[in-house]
């Protein structure tokens, strides 16, 4: 297994719970360290299967890659992130793929697994060992098998989830289909890996159009008072035609905000237009930056800039169930408010500290002994104890949580009727569009003294109470 990541690692210790000898491959002296010390982070049933595979000395963990020359199949598991201008960064998969054609043995099954653009299994397996001198399909077997890893949720786990595997001919697509039937229920094959690559794309970017499209819609149904997590479960009623998906206050990971970059990436260099992904990829990108601007109208209505106001985020990771911080709306939501002179803290029971514009934050773990100008629910982990919330708290939800109200709900003390919300009071629905705030992306409106250091000492509040009912002056944001 060459990467031991968030898929990598899931998959080696499935693998070997099926009975497989596994050895893992990570370039990363840390990850080793902390997979050895059991402090990754791993569903419940792979930490228990972890605990066991470190007592085995057959799992064997290297970062020399020479050690895949051992193993009868080689599976590719490592990430394909994007850089700041949302351009594929293949620097990780590059390397990974020249190591196992590098060190590749006759007879030996290479499966790549890592999101990716149309053609990579032929770019970076296929051609490189041609060049090699090994016949495909007769000294070398190659197939492209998509991961299916949905961190965090128990009821998408890898034994019941089904693959698909499309080889560089017959006998390397049985072979592929014979390794994972081991951990997947079942095994659906394509002719070709390319077909394999694009059934990946088209899956996330399927998801990419339709959570930007549930994102929208949601602030349109807050302009007519409604609450679109409850148009969204009527919805669904509906037994044909129709699939939920819940607004947010954006999205993270290493698939959905990446991975339908890697198709327009591929499509703009033969000069050809994807307008309705495009679209819903640009909405993606500036959902974080329209929900850090409906937090400083929520602000203003009250009377409060956003310098100086003290904000708290209840739950920072891009998902629920997870410690998983990559692309995490939270921390550009964060950093926004910083940059415009707000005081920003979190709590996050997974996640203890996060790098947030050159500085170290770190996690309140009972951040109700202070006072807060707003408390912005991000994302609610399972267990999230909202209790504490009361009369003195200004609430703002924008979280993905389908339990409580919609995507932009302000909980106010003794509130109008609605929803319940924490304490019983009432939640009333807003919109990044219709709260009368900065609605434009993270870059459209910039404070005063945006390059000012990021304040991380939250020092408590000399007020006696928080105000509740400010002025209905003006909106004190950044122009």
């Amino acid at each position: 297994m060459i990467g031991l990541g968030y898929v990598g690692l899931p998959t080696a210790l499935a693998l070997r719970a099926s009975g497989v000898r596994v050895i893992g491959i990570d370039v990363s002296a840390d990850r080793l360290r902390d997979i050895r010390a059991g402090s990754v982070d791993l569903a419940p049933r792979d930490r228990e299967r972890l605990a066991d595979a470190l007592l085995d000395a057959a799992f064997l963990l290297t970062d020399d890659p020479r050690a895949s020359a051992w193993a009868d199949t080689v599976l590719i598991c490592v990430p394909t992130p994007v850089d700041p201008h949302q351009v594929p960064d293949l620097t990780m998969l590059t390397a990974a793929c020249a190591s196992a054609v590098a060190y590749a043995v006759p007879g030996q099954l290479l499966v790549l697994t890592s999101t990716s653009y149309v053609g990579t299994t032929r770019d970076l397996l296929l051609a490189p060992l041609a060049a090699r001198g090994m016949r495909v399909e007769t000294d070398v077997f190659v197939a492209f098998a998509p991961e299916r890893i949905d961190p965090g949720s128990a009821g998408h786990s890898q034994d019941l989830t089904p693959r698909v595997v499309g080889g560089a001919g017959r006998r390397s697509t049985v072979s592929a289909a014979a390794v994972l039937s081991r951990i997947s229920p079942s095994v659906h094959t394509v002719g070709s890996p390319e077909a394999a690559e694009m059934t990946k794309l088209w899956e996330n970017t399927f998801r990419a159009v339709n959570i930007a499209l549930a994102n929208e819609l949601a602030d349109n149904c807050a302009v007519f008072g409604l609450d679109p997590r409850a148009v969204i479960d009527a919805a669904a009623t509906k037994p044909y035609g129709f699939m939920p998906f819940y607004p947010g206050p954006g999205v993270g990971g290493h698939c959905i905000p990446c991975d339908p970059h890697y198709l327009l990436w591929q499509l703009r260099a033969e000069r050809i237009p994807s307008p309705v992904v495009d679209a819903a990829m640009r909405a993606i990108a500036e959902r974080p930056g329209r929900m850090a601007g409906l937090i400083t109208a929520k602000l203003a209505a009250r009377g409060i800039p956003v310098a100086g106001a003290r904000v708290l985020l209840v739950g920072i990771a891009y998902k629920r169930g997870v410690a998983d911080l990559r692309e995490s709306p939270a921390l550009e939501i964060m950093g926004l408010l910083a940059d415009w002179g707000a005081t920003v803290a979190f709590t996050d029971p997974l996640v203890p500290r996060a790098e947030l514009r050159g500085a170290t934050l770190t996690g309140l773990a009972d951040p109700w002994e202070q006072r807060w100008d707003l408390v912005v629910l991000h994302t609610l982990h399972p267990g999230t104890d909202l209790s504490r919330l009361g009369p003195e708290h200004t609430v703002l939800d924008i979280s993905q949580d389908r339990r409580g109200p919609g995507t932009a709900g302000t909980y106010r003390a003794g509130g109008a009727a609605g929803a319940a919300g924490p304490s019983g009071a009432g939640w009333a629905h807003a919109s990044a569009s219709a709260a009368g705030g900065p609605s434009a992306g993270a870059g459209a409106h910039r404070a005063a003294g945006a390059d000012a250091p990021l304040r991380t000492d939250v020092p408590p509040r000399t007020d006696a109470a928080l105000r509740t009912d400010g002025p209905a002056g003006p909106v004190v944001a950044p122009a």
